[in-house]
């Protein structure tokens, strides 16, 4: 701004104008006016100082003003770089942080992979080493898991079975397409059981993947030996409930054949004394023959009845079972007992005292009728045997008490008597089936076990059994039936 004031001055002081102006401080006689030229002089130069000065003035102050601005923009940068610098350590840090979590996360990542890895080992290994036929198959029947258990009954490796449709792999399974379309669709588990000429046998369990991917799961388990175990078992067990069948039946008909059999040799020798005249006791004789056929002839319908009796039992199984007045049932098995029951030394049924106690309006029960009559029958026999036994007394008077009552939904049959009760070892192996393979000791005799009765009680009614005891006192069997369906 000065530089330009001094050039215009200058231009001034140059001009013709300057020149005459000059002329003004001349006199007449052309004499410098110096005072004048002095003082003009000097306010010029005063004018031009304070024009300056006014300039510097301003100058200054927009210097001023700059250089306040300038601070202002200095402090602000200052400010901008130390949040920077803050920013960009906190930026650090959390990037070294980042570093250290990535690190942590990648290590950790390390170890799950190595213990999935382990896990898939080893639940591979599982799966190839289990004794169960393993075979996974997706939705479209082909083969993603194949064991080594199937590959050693198949015959066909793992490498060729998978990526095959099953049945491409192993043309012999006996599962059909329609078997995993089931349990896929159904999403239930089906069960299904292959035999091979009766020598094997295998259940074969199919259930469905709840996965993202549709697919079932196929086991198939060997069973021949349980099967077998089982079959032997069940052989076992009918062949135990037949030999005390038969065992019961032929003490019945051997009581009464035995006496007839008696009567025949009595009437041999009758009939071989020819020393005996006919005048000297003719009618005693004849009373006594008479006396040992009709002997005879209810002994025979005693066998007949026992075996009529054996033949209802065989024939008139239902497959279902029907209703009936549980008493009737017992009042009918009462009436059969009379007839076919009989023990050692003379004793039979009909001798014994019974005592009914029979609750009124009891209801119609489910049941197999002559199954529930020979269980009947057997307890009849096993307590005429135990009354037997005490029978030598003479004040001793044989009663076998009846109890039917309803409670809970139930049945409640109880046979009481008073003969000589069980031992605790006895009770223990009462309801136990009885193999006779040698000649062994044994506290009951083979018609005394109730094994088949307990089947029939437990078994086929959907009930309970059981018995209590005391040697002085007698015994009480206990059977529970259910009333509905």
């Amino acid at each position: 701004m000065i530089k330009q004031t001094l050039f215009i001055l200058a231009l001034c002081l140059q001009s013709s104008w300057a020149v005459a102006a000059i002329d003004w401080f001349k006199d007449e006689n052309g004499k410098t006016k110096w005072q004048h030229l002095a003082n003009f002089s000097s306010g010029t130069l005063i004018i031009i100082l304070s024009i300056t000065a006014i300039y510097l003035l301003v100058y200054s102050r927009r210097a001023h003003r700059a250089n306040r601005e300038l601070t202002l923009i200095k402090n602000e940068l200052e400010q901008r770089v130390e949040e920077r610098t803050a920013a960009l350590k906190e930026s650090n840090s959390k990037l070294i942080e980042s570093n250290h979590l990535l690190e942590s996360e990648v290590a950790q990542h390390v170890i799950t992979a190595n213990q999935l890895r382990s896990s898939e080992s080893y639940i591979k290994d599982i799966l190839t080493s289990m004794p169960l036929m393993l075979v996974g198959l997706d939705k479209e029947g082909r083969v993603t898991q194949w064991n080594r258990r199937v590959e050693e009954l198949s015959g066909v490796p793992a490498q060729k079975a998978l990526g095959k449709t099953l049945w491409e792999a192993y043309p012999t399974m006996t599962v059909v397409p329609e078997h995993i379309q089931q349990a896929i669709e159904q999403n239930k588990t089906i069960h299904l059981k292959q035999s091979l000429r009766s020598l094997s046998h295998f259940d074969i369990t199919i259930y469905p993947l709840n996965g993202p991917e549709p697919g079932v799961v196929i086991l198939v388990d060997d069973v021949s030996k349980e099967t077998t175990a089982e079959n032997l078992l069940i052989h076992n067990d009918k062949m135990s409930f037949m030999g005390e069948l038969a065992s019961s039946m032929a003490h019945d008909i051997n009581i009464p054949l035995q006496a007839i059999l008696m009567d025949l040799k009595r009437f041999k020798n009758i009939m071989a004394d020819n020393h005996l005249a006919l005048e000297q006791g003719g009618n005693d004789k004849t009373a006594l023959l008479e006396s040992i056929y009709n002997d005879m002839s209810d002994k025979g319908d005693q066998v007949s009845k026992i075996i009529h009796n054996l033949l209802t039992f065989a024939r008139n199984r239902h497959s279902e079972k029907q209703m009936a007045d549980i008493v009737d049932v017992m009042e009918h098995t009462v009436n059969l007992g009379k007839e076919v029951i009989s023990v050692s030394d003379g004793f039979r049924f009909n001798q014994v005292k019974l005592e009914w106690q029979v609750e009124k309006g009891l209801p119609q029960v489910p049941c197999y009728i002559t199954e529930l009559q020979q269980v009947f029958l057997s307890l009849f026999r096993h307590a005429c045997i135990a009354l037997q036994k005490k029978s030598a007394s003479e004040s001793f008077e044989p009663i076998i008490k009846i109890i039917l009552s309803e409670s809970y939904d139930n049945m409640w049959i109880k046979i009481q008597h008073n003969g000589t009760g069980l031992t605790n070892e006895q009770q223990m192996s009462l309801f136990e089936p009885f193999f006779s393979t040698t000649q062994q000791a044994d506290s009951f005799d083979t018609g005394e076990h109730l094994s088949f009765s307990y089947y029939i009680i437990t078994e086929q009614h959907q009930g309970h059994m059981a018995v209590t005891s005391d040697v002085d006192v007698g015994s009480t069997f206990h059977m529970q039936i259910p009333i509905t369906r």
